[in-house]
């Protein structure tokens, strides 16, 4: 007859395996949104520089803010992505532009929508 195996009994710690929803660190996703006083080389150059974009990535995020009317640049945490906005918000006039009087906007919104900041 064969023999009855009977597994041992495991204990879970709580938060060993699993972390609860609140414990989770929320993200935000910056967003570049599109006007019509910044070309595309602009754009083009500036994901490059603020966020290591390469330049085909950097074109894609111009034609989608410029199609979509924005377009998401980087997900992180909320410092970080305060940080990405406001390096956005400071980087200055298109000098294509004759008419351009500064830098594009950008916002932070939670990454699974939501709350503009």
């Amino acid at each position: 007859m064969p023999a009855t195996l009977t597994p041992p009994d495991i204990e879970i710690l709580p938060g060993s395996h699993e972390q609860d929803e609140d414990e989770l660190t929320p993200l935000f996703n910056v967003v570049l949104l599109d006007d019509d006083d910044h070309t595309y080389d602009y754009v083009i150059e500036m994901m490059g520089k603020l966020f290591l974009k390469s330049e085909a990535e950097a074109y894609r995020h111009a034609v989608e803010v410029d199609t979509l009317g924005r377009t998401i640049v980087i997900t992180c945490e909320l410092p970080q992505a305060e940080f990405g906005r406001d390096q956005i918000h400071g980087y200055g006039a298109d000098w294509r532009m004759p008419g351009c009087k500064g830098s594009m906007r950008a916002i932070v919104e939670p990454a699974g929508g939501g709350e503009k900041r």
